[in-house]
This record gives structure tokens, sequence and C-alpha cells, in this order.
């Protein structure tokens, strides 16, 4: 499609134009002195502190919030207000991150002094290593020169996006050389969409006397009464042993089912039209993966197995993913 050179829409490609060819110029660039980086942060025993000023220091918000949700401990630093008493926030076994595209960030070169004085380490993100800012730190990830893409040339926007993708690149191989989990990530978020996906299933199923259990040789009208008389009502019963493995599951649908095709079916075996070796899930899976199961197999209800021993320890009915508002 043609596009006109003077349109908005051409100036928005121009943009994101501009701002891709900036990151595919630091995949070219990225070298020792990043794996040195990661390094630095995995033995750093404190906090990796990010400063910067203006938008640089709001990029270094996001950056350290992703450090920090990532296994890493860290906060974020405004170079002025440290220098008017937030320094103490800063022990020597922390790491400065410092974000400046030219490396003259008047506010970040008197700071890193005054963190170098206390025994704090520098690491900056900046232009070149012989920048005033470089020349002060201990290790330079160079960005190399980097035009805006702000028709003055001045309002930071190629530099910025090149400093995000650098700050992500530093915290994703941070979080994959420390083997974080996703049960940690889940502890960093209990709360919103994200943090109830991430709980495990023991944490909302439905268990002991909520749980719908019938022997192998109950009836369809047994399967009746325990979905009836269960607290919550529950659409299904789970048909096990007397050792209390699963056998099979019978729900409404089979009940409507077998009314339209078998006559009088009440007191005929329930294991007779229960649906063998269906869904499970185990109390320590996360409810995300119970509601890709739910909603992938058309289903309404998972019977929940005990990760050791595979009994049947509990119920999910989806009513129990729409309580936590998945």
């Amino acid at each position: 499609m043609a596009v006109d050179e003077n349109t908005s829409l051409a100036r928005g490609l121009e943009v994101l134009k501009l701002e891709a060819e900036a990151i595919r110029t630091l995949q070219e660039r990225l070298g020792s002195s990043f794996e040195s980086a990661v390094q630095m942060m995995l033995d750093c025993e404190g906090r990796v502190v990010v400063a910067g000023m203006g938008k640089a220091g709001l990029i270094g918000q996001k950056i350290s919030a992703t450090l920090a949700s990532t296994g890493t401990p860290s906060l974020s630093l405004h170079p002025a207000e440290a220098l008017h008493g937030d320094l103490g926030r800063l022990r020597p076994e922390d790491l400065l991150l410092a974000l400046s595209k030219s490396g003259e960030t008047r506010e970040l070169i008197q700071l890193v002094p005054a963190v170098k004085s206390i025994g704090v380490s520098v690491v900056s993100l900046t232009e070149a290593t012989t920048s005033s800012l470089g020349k002060a730190s201990d290790l330079v990830v160079e960005m190399g020169p980097l035009s805006e893409a702000c028709p003055l040339g001045l309002a930071p926007t190629v530099t910025t996006t090149a400093m995000l993708a650098l700050g992500d690149a530093l915290a994703m191989a941070v979080l994959e050389k420390r083997d974080f989990t996703r049960e940690e990530f889940a502890a960093f978020h209990p709360a919103g969409s994200l943090g109830r996906s991430l709980m495990r299933i023991g944490e909302i199923m439905r268990r002991d006397n909520e749980v719908p259990l019938l022997a192998e040789n109950a009836s369809v009208r047994d399967a009746l009464a325990v979905m009836t008389e269960t607290p919550g009502r529950p659409g299904a019963a789970l048909i096990t042993n007397g050792d209390g493995d699963l056998l099979g599951i019978f729900t409404d649908g089979d009940l409507r089912r077998i009314i339209c095709e078998v006559e009088l079916p009440l007191d005929s075996p329930v294991k007779k039209f229960m649906a063998v070796n269906p869904r499970i899930v185990r109390e320590d899976q996360l409810v995300g993966e119970a509601l890709h199961l739910i909603k992938g197999s058309h289903i309404d209800q998972l019977p929940v197995l005990d990760s050791a021993s595979d009994r049947v320890v509990g119920l999910v009915d989806i009513q129990d993913l729409l309580e936590v508002r998945l």
C-alpha cells in the first residue's frame, strides 16, 4: 500500500522503522560487556538500584520493576533525590545500573562518585565508554550512537526504546541464570488476572464433603442423589474404587444423553454410562492450566488427583474458575 509521506501514518511508520532498526543495531553490538553485566547482577548480594533522569528515569522504573518481579531485588532511585538524602537507601552490597543516552547527565555524573564511596559498583547503559559516565563506571554496556525519531531530533524516542530493550534483555538473561520458576513468579504476582491464573488447583478446588464421590457399584439414581446432596451441587459425580482411584466421571450431560437413549436408566449401574479416562488435573498444577483444559475440552468439571498417590482429592468446576474471575 502506497503511503503519502506527508501523512501522520507515514510519520508513525517512520518512527517504528527507526526504533526497530535501533534494536537490530543493538543485536549486532551486544557482546562480552552484556555477559559481564548479567554476571554482576547475579553476584549482587544486595539490590540492583536503577537510576536515570527524565525519560531515562521512567525507563529505569520499568526495568527495576521487571527485575524485582523476576527474582532480582531492585529499586528505582531518582539521581537528584539521591543527592539530597536518598543516597542513604544504598548499601555496599548493592549494584547501581545507571541509564543515560549521552553519558553526560549531570546528576548521574555527580551520583556515581557518591555511590562508589559507599562501595557500590556501577554498570551504565549509555552511548559510549568514552563518555563521562562511561569513564566513571565499572562496566559499560554500550548502545552506540543513536538518532532520535523526533523530527526535531530532540524528544527521547529511539534511545528510550533501546534502553528498555536492553533492560529487558538483562532481566531475562538474569532470570534464566537464576533458574527462576513459575512458582516464584506466581508468589510475586498474587493479584490481578495474572496472579489468579498462577494460583494452584489446590487453592480453589472443592475438597472433603464438597467432592461428589460414588462407589463403582452405584446406580444412576445414586449418582443423581450425590450430585444433588453434595454442597455446591456440582454437575458431576466421580466414580472411584475402594482405594480411591478414579474410574470415571458421570455428568449432567451424560444424564441427558442416556435419558434420551435408554428406557428407565435410573437403576442401571452408573459405570455403564460414565466417561472413562476423563480429563484430570493435579492439585499442584496452576489454575490457568485448568482453565485452558476446560475451555479446550468443552467440559465443566475436572477431577483433581493427588500428585503422589493419584487418588481423588477434589473437584474443580467451571463455577470455581468464575469465582476467581478467570
